[in-house]
Formats: C-alpha cells, structure tokens, sequence
C-alpha cells in the first residue's frame, strides 16, 4: 500500500471525500487518521492568517459604527439635531430592538444563504447606513438609521461565531473567538483615537466633525464588504490557498468532529430541542449581565471620563489605553481558556475584577482612582462575554441546534443593550453603574450554576457509559451522546 508524506495511506486520502452514499463509514475512515502534528499546526497557522484578519477587521467597523454615538454626544452632536437627554437615550437603546429581533433568523439562513452572500450583503447595507447617519438632520432620522443598523449588524457576530465553528476544533475555539471579542474592544480605541483626529475636520465642507466620523467610518466598513466577498469561501475545507494535502487535512478533521457539527440537513426537531435546552438559558442569563457592561461601558466610557472633568476630545483619547488593555488581557486569558479547557473558573475570576471596579467608581471620589476603576472594569467587560460565548460553542451540537442557540443567547444578550440606554443617563452615571454592577452579582451565581449543572451532566453520562444507571433521558443525540463530555 502507498503511503503519503504524513503516514496516512494514499488510498484514504482518495476515499476522505465528499460522499453522501457512506458519510458513516468515511466518518469511520478518518477517526482512525492521526494527522501529523507540525503539520496540523502549520494548517491552523494558514487559517488563522487568512481568515482572522478579514474576520476581525469586518467586527471591528461593525462595533466601530454602532458604539460611536457615544464618542459624537460630546462633540454635540445632539444639539446640532435638537435631541433631548432622553431622545438620546431611546437612540442608544432603540438600536438593539432591531438587534436582537434578527440575530436568530440571521444565524439559522446562514447556511441557506451561504456565509459569503450573508455576511457581504449586511456589511454593504449597514455600511451605507452609517454614512448617511453622517447627514441626518432630525431625532427621527437618527432613530431610522439605529434600527436599519441594528437590523443589519445583528446577523454578523452570530454568522462569524458560527463561521469559526466551520474552520476551528472545539478545543481551538476560545482563543479565536478572543480575536473575534477583542475587536470590540479596539474598536473603543480606535474609535477614541479616530473620534480625536476626524473631530478636528469641524467645519471642513461645512460639516460638523461628528458627521465626519459617521462618514469616514461608514467608509471603512465597505471596504470590508469587498474583503468578505474576496476572503472568506463558503466552504473553507476547499479554500484558495490550501493546496492538496491541506484540504485533505481540513477533511479529516472535519470528519472527526462530525458529531460536534452534525447533519447539514436542517431539521425543525433540532429546533425544538435547541428552544427547550437549560444550557441556553443559563449561557443568554449570563450574556444579558455581561452585556449590561459591554454596551453600557462601551458607549458612555467618553461621558463617564467627561465626568470625571475632562473635555471632549481627552475624554476620546484616554479611551484608548483601557480598551487595548481589556483586549490584551483578553486574548491572554482566552489562549489559558483554549489550553486548560476551562471557561467557568476564569469567567468567574475576571468578574471579580469588575465588582470591585463598579465598586469604586460609586464611592471613591479621587478622578486617579476613579481612571484606574476603568482599567478594572475593562478587564471584565470583553473577556467574560466573549469566553461566554465560546463556552456555549463548543458545548452544543449538531450544526442546526447551535445555530439557533447561538443566535438566541445574542438576542438575550443583547437586550442589554436596550437597558442600558436606559438606565446610563446623566453623569455621573450612578444608577447606571450600580445597575452594572448588580448585574455582575447575578452573573457570578449564574456562572456557578451553569458550571455545577455541566459537570453534573458529564458525571450522568461517566454512570451511563459504565453501566452504573440505564439511560432514561428524553434526548440523547447531539451533545447528549454519552461521548460527547461537556467542557466547563
């Protein structure tokens, strides 16, 4: 028999096909498969070069164009339309009407319309949307362009999530979406720093800054479109740059985690189980706490520092060193997070961190201490939401069920961003931060039970595998198989 160049027989790697007729025995063929290390590791090294950056540039403007309303308030941009505190503040909330309406249908028509034609086509049309907002005149036309943008932005982070889970193993997950999650955070940099520099074109064209930020951004984010049409197949086991042995790599890989991604078929059982499973419920709770920090810390991080005593462009620029700080301490828990395969302890660590954070912006008066309780907050506000979402990631199959529990731990999720337009009003913002940090608390016992209840799980299936206890439980496919062990 011939042999290839990593061990694997010449005759599997024609058989390691695309076959409808024997997906059972092909499945078989590659379990057996043990790829060659170095050579798996230069694969990912490929995949990652090619795809994050397209992945993380596109979240990038997408967050870049719905949390820079908050740099605009301080450059008057709700006087120059006539908006009132509280008409401000239903714009900041009524965005995520829209949002959290469509993220589950967006998830699920993902794998119908093809990620490419998907994610291309919101970026195109929220991209424009964003531009126009750069010429709107009235309350009513800001409130138009929240609600399109919303519309729009809600199918991208649960269609890249879901993207991800087509290129990525379980266990390689964590740390790509930290990539994915840390984007927010640079956004809040990039955003404070472009917010500085295009706040300065004030009366260029006869234009106020706060429309140039809305249009230069705008700008940036139709260039995505055209690198997600160019960068990201629909199908990355058959992409471009891979040549032979890398697809078939890709092919074996993707035979081995078949339970993890299940049927293409869609399958409205899959649905019904997805709707009744504890762990949604348990993953949207700690989202919508987590996310009451994200959208509240996000966009009123330049008022909060406004209130400190700075004015409106150093309120922009000390945005910056918190954001890169959340985002590298981010990225450095998740590769932790990707290595131990633990998600509960590390959540419920950072946590910590932002109690204490909320803690002494709502007693401590000295603006340093104040500035250095940002620096804490930070910490938690993208590492805890973005290891939430993974946890729930590699926690779920087949494809169709993560689909649409992806797309509704989104929507519950980002209900928090309805709130906290709300309960984020005037500076100095009290009722907003002890909102926050009330929610820490919930999402702490949360967290805890969530990690209990899967580790319960994994002990039920130890007991059913030897033997100990018949298998009485109503769903046993997908994740439920007494072989797939959660990870908590």
């Amino acid at each position: 028999m011939t042999t290839a160049t990593d061990g694997a027989p010449l005759e599997l790697k024609n058989s390691l096909k695309e076959d409808p007729e024997r997906p059972d025995e092909i499945a078989g063929e590659a379990m057996d498969v043990v790829l060659d290390p170095k050579k798996e590791q230069k694969l990912l090294a490929k995949l990652d070069t090619a795809f994050v950056p397209i992945i993380m540039l596109t979240y990038l403007s997408c967050f870049l164009d719905r949390s820079n309303i908050g740099n605009v308030k301080v450059a008057h941009m709700p006087e120059d339309i006539n908006a009132s505190e509280s008409q401000f503040s239903t714009a900041v909330s009524i965005f995520y009407v829209t949002y959290v309406l469509f993220e589950a249908p967006w998830a699920v028509l993902m794998k119908k319309l093809t990620p490419r034609n998907i994610l291309t086509c919101l970026c195109i049309v929220w991209s424009l949307t964003t531009i126009f907002t750069g010429f709107i005149e009235s309350v009513g036309s800001l409130y138009a362009t929240r609600l399109i943008l919303g519309a729009c932005e809600a199918g991208l982070f649960p269609c890249l999530n879901l993207y991800l889970t087509m290129v990525y193993r379980r266990e390689e997950q964590a740390k790509r979406v930290s990539y994915l999650m840390s984007c927010a955070a640079i956004s809040g940099a990039v955003g404070g720093l472009l917010a500085y520099g295009l706040l300065h074109m004030d009366g260029i064209g006869g234009k106020a800054g706060w429309r140039w930020v809305y249009i230069i951004e705008g700008l940036f984010s139709a260039l995505c479109a055209i690198l997600i049409w160019f960068g990201l197949p629909n199908n990355p086991a058959e992409a471009y740059f891979l040549n032979e042995e890398e697809r078939w790599m890709m092919r074996v890989r993707n035979e081995q985690r078949r339970k993890y991604m299940g049927s293409d078929k869609f399958s409205w059982e899959e649905m019904r189980i997805a709707l009744s499973d504890p762990k949604l419920f348990f993953s949207g709770v700690i989202q919508f706490c987590q996310d009451i920090l994200l959208y509240g810390f996000s966009t009123f991080l330049p008022t909060i520092l406004g209130g400190m005593g700075y004015d409106s462009l150093m309120s922009n620029v000390l945005t910056v060193p918190v954001y890169i700080w959340a985002a590298l301490i981010f990225i450095a828990i998740a590769f932790c997070s990707d290595r131990y395969s633990k998600f509960a302890s590390y959540i419920f660590a950072a946590n910590i961190f932002g109690i204490i954070g909320y803690i002494l912006l709502l007693t401590v008066k000295n603006t340093a201490v104040l500035y250095f309780a940002t620096f804490l907050i930070g910490i938690t506000t993208y590492t805890s939401v973005g290891l939430n979402v993974a946890w729930l990631n590699v926690n779920i199959a087949p494809q169709y069920r993560r689909a649409l529990e992806i797309g509704l731990q989104q929507t519950m999720g980002n209900c928090a961003g309805i709130v906290a337009g709300q309960v984020y009003r005037t500076s100095p913002y009290v009722l907003g931060n002890a909102f926050s940090l009330g929610s820490l608390v919930v999402a702490q016992i949360t967290v805890a039970g969530f990690g209990f209840y899967l580790r319960r799980e994994n002990r039920v299936k130890e007991q059913i595998a030897s033997g100990e206890i018949e298998d009485t439980r109503r769903i046993r496919t997908g994740d439920a198989e007494v072989e797939f062990k959660y990870i908590y």
